[in-house]
């Protein structure tokens, strides 16, 4: 009788003595890839239909080892998967699992493969999968935004750059700017998604195998478009990982963006929204306060969902071809990062739906610092042929005009305004109001309540509303 634990029976015969306990906990990583348990009986399932059709293994066989899975398959979704330390990871819990069940032929299912190749491609599954709920996710805060959108198509708010009112626009305009930013993280996880989406199974070790295995029907059979092409690549990349990750991490960024314009309008300073209570917290010395605590753990996942992927691009960075067990560590970050990443997109979702916003601090803030100054630029180089460089400086005497006085450009007299250049006249107060400036920005993707519409419909359509 062998005293080596059951995982090491399948790869030491090379060996006299037990790993130690020490070695045992370093090396073992069921504790987090038993979240791959369904890809792995997945992708077992089709190598051991395909070594049965490639005729490498008995029919009686390859139905035991198919039922043998399913059976371990419903185990595992009523019970959880067993932590066993001694059975190292996910592929020997299986497969440990599948020969009590059915004896000696579950050692056919290992006929062809290696845990290079499977571990590649129970990931791959993963992550293809982790793509696809982003995408989902990220549809659900793009539902919210569109539909809040609609809603405030006319609400008049200041714009910033710099943190400084710049020029009025809407709403609804800035919320579909996220929609926008959102956009792009969707394609960038489909990108992901498409360039993963080949099958390394099949790959062995490194090498290949000299076993007559079909690929292709493997790669069928788990949705892949194709097998991958290169053995030593296939067992060695680790490129999918690094693109959800990436995608994960722009995603997070705009995200966080949200989060912190959430975070600041709910100031008192500001006051353009109210948080609901379902998204706020209270202090444990100070009754009056309403903090924005998911706001704020929303920006905080990001610098954790960007820590994921420079931990994986650092363990990658130096590896020689093919597997090195430091690969063994790429599985943790992105499981973290998924988890993050979904919380995050469903808070926010949640908060865009239920907060309340405030139009009439909105609109005062917009019509402060003099956010209709462009609006008068404009008008000179429209109304009265003037160079716009001129009409930048004409405006900016304006601008000083009207802060001498302690008013806003719509409330200086006309003659104020002729005294500064006379080519001024009674038309320019069409343009000068928060409201006017707002509804004169009509060019594509301007903040125009009508171009906003249009907007909100695409959206619509994009989204299958």
């Amino acid at each position: 009788m062998s005293d080596q634990p059951p995982s090491q029976k399948t790869w030491g015969g090379r060996f006299s003595e037990a790993a130690s306990d020490l070695m045992q906990r370093i090396n073992a990583s069921i504790s987090f890839d038993k979240r791959l348990w369904r890809e792995d009986i997945a992708a077992s399932k089709a190598h051991a239909a395909m070594l049965r059709d490639q005729g490498i293994v008995g029919q009686a066989d390859a139905a035991a080892v198919l039922e043998g899975l399913d059976q371990i398959s419903r185990e595992f979704e009523r019970d959880g998967v067993p932590e066993r330390v001694e059975l190292e990871d996910i592929h020997m819990t299986v497969e440990h699992r599948l020969a009590e069940l059915i004896g000696p032929a579950a050692g056919r299912l290992h006929t062809a493969r290696s845990r290079n190749d499977q571990v590649a491609t129970d990931f791959r599954l993963w992550v293809r999968n982790a793509c696809d709920e982003a995408v989902g996710a990220i549809h659900g805060l793009q539902r919210a935004l569109v539909e809040r959108a609609e809603d405030h198509a006319d609400t008049v708010m200041p714009g910033f750059t710099h943190l400084q009112v710049a020029q009025p626009v809407t709403l609804g305009h800035h919320l579909l700017a996220y929609f926008e930013m959102l956009q792009r993280d969707v394609s960038r996880f489909s990108d992901a998604r498409t360039r993963m989406n080949e099958s390394p199974l099949g790959s062995a070790a490194l090498a290949g195998t000299s076993f007559p295995i079909d690929r292709h029907e493997v790669a069928d059979a788990l949705g892949f478009e194709r097998p991958t092409a290169n053995s030593l690549d296939s067992v060695s990349d680790r490129d999918f990982a690094l693109d959800y990750l990436t995608a994960a991490s722009q995603c997070s960024l705009h995200l966080s963006r949200l989060a912190e314009e959430l975070i600041i309008w709910t100031s008192q300073q500001f006051g353009f929204v109210k948080l609901p209570d379902a998204f706020s917290t209270g202090s444990s010395i100070m009754p009056q306060k309403r903090n924005p605590d998911a706001a704020e753990l929303v920006r905080g996942h990001s610098g954790r969902i960007l820590g994921c992927l420079t931990s994986l691009m650092v363990t990658m960075k130096g590896l020689p071809l093919a597997y090195s067990k430091d690969m063994q560590d790429d599985k943790e970050p992105v499981f973290e990062a998924r988890d993050l990443l979904a919380l995050s997109l469903e808070a926010l979702a949640g908060m865009i739906e239920t907060i309340e916003f405030v139009p009439q601090r909105m609109a005062d803030a917009a019509a402060l610092g003099f956010s209709t100054a462009t609006d008068l630029a404009d008008w000179l180089v429209r109304e009265a042929g003037v160079p716009f460089r001129e009409a930048h400086h004409i405006t900016g005497r304006a601008v000083k005009a009207a802060e001498d006085r302690g008013c806003d450009l719509a409330d200086l007299p006309l003659d104020a305004l002729k005294e500064i250049d006379a080519r001024i006249d009674e038309r320019v107060f069409d343009v000068l109001s928060v409201d006017a400036s707002v509804r004169s920005r009509t060019s594509y993707g301007g903040t125009a309540p009508e171009r906003v519409r249009e907007q909100v419909a695409a959206a619509k359509v994009d989204l299958g509303l």
